[in-house]
């Protein structure tokens, strides 16, 4: 996107292999992302959680062979997406009640974002998993 556009976003998006070891990548490049427009705090944190449960989740879960991210930066939030190339037929769930370590990454999206949500991909097979956070830290 070209800075200069005057348009009152910003999107970003990149793809990583879907292997655990990936994770991580994806934490740095929204991290470096984020801080290149400003973000940073409790902002910058609940994002990278967030990228780090949801790419967690595609890799673990689904069976593809890449997981795509994308920022998208609003004027009044941050919308992280995630899609996969293929998923369980149930879709993707938050496990409420759990002894498990296990299943608890969507609760966690689920607490830590204003919204999230879950559509099929429009094409192909995969998933698509999102979660907004507003831009401003919540107040205590």
């Amino acid at each position: 996107m070209d800075p200069s556009s005057g348009t009152d976003h910003h999107r970003f998006g990149f793809e990583l292999p879907a292997r655990v070891e990936f994770v991580a990548r994806a934490r740095t490049l929204t991290g470096e992302r984020l801080g290149g427009w400003g973000i940073g705090g409790e902002v910058r944190d609940t994002a990278l959680l967030i990228v780090s449960e949801l790419v967690t989740n595609a890799v673990v879960h689904t069976g593809g062979a890449l997981v795509a991210c994308e920022l998208l930066m609003q004027a009044e939030y941050l919308r992280i997406t995630v899609q996969d190339q293929g998923v369980a037929p149930t879709g993707p769930h938050v496990c409420r009640v759990s002894d498990e370590e296990r299943g608890r990454g969507l609760l966690l999206v689920e607490t830590v974002s204003s919204a999230w949500g879950t559509y099929a991909a429009g094409t192909g097979a995969g998933r698509v998993v999102w979660a907004e956070l507003p831009r401003a830290a919540r107040p205590c």
